[in-house]
């Protein structure tokens, strides 16, 4: 699914100057709510990891016709990160945060590498993914578009709620694994 990214932000890319800043701007914003807001009551983490894709666009839509060389930067670094945190998963075989409770106890590395990616993807500092949105944060206020900046720093509020439940799940809970003799 990171992969899938490349063709529409390629697109974008190439037709942004014909394309009107509000439109983009309110396209950005409304993704990074929708993002965050529907990712919240999911407990599968592909579905997850689908509606922090949406969110994700939206940072990237908000940010192509004030800095397209900051979409290009967030866009590679979300891929990097996105990449490393699918390939975790499909190891620790999580599907569901349930799953996660377990990853702790069968491999502390993949543990303590999907804690640091699912923060990064959050854009927790000195994570890398903080540096793409803090970059954008200060686009959009330089060009006067502080009420923007503030949605879609509210909107990663969201996005970092449920990355918190399943760091909190991978890190700081154990599925029970008792037997009966």
């Amino acid at each position: 699914t990171t992969w899938q990214k490349l063709a529409p932000m390629s697109l974008l890319y190439l037709t942004h100057p014909s394309l009107h800043p509000t439109t983009l701007l309110t396209m950005g914003l409304l993704s990074s709510l929708l993002g965050g807001w529907a990712g919240l009551n999911q407990t599968q983490t592909r579905k997850i990891m689908a509606f922090s894709s949406i969110a994700h666009l939206g940072w990237m839509a908000s940010i192509l016709t004030l800095s397209p060389n900051i979409l290009l930067l967030n866009l590679a670094l979300y891929i990097i990160v996105t990449t490393a945190t699918f390939m975790v998963l499909i190891f620790s075989s999580s599907k569901t945060i349930k799953d996660m409770t377990t990853t702790w106890a069968t491999s502390p590395t993949t543990a303590a590498m999907t804690l640091l990616l699912l923060m990064s993807m959050g854009g927790l500092p000195p994570l890398t993914g903080f540096m793409p949105k803090w970059l954008i944060l200060q686009e959009l206020t330089k060009h006067g578009l502080t009420g923007t900046a503030t949605i879609l720093a509210l909107s990663a509020l969201l996005s970092l709620f449920f990355y918190l439940r399943l760091s909190y799940a991978t890190a700081l809970t154990l599925h029970p694994m008792t037997t009966q003799n």
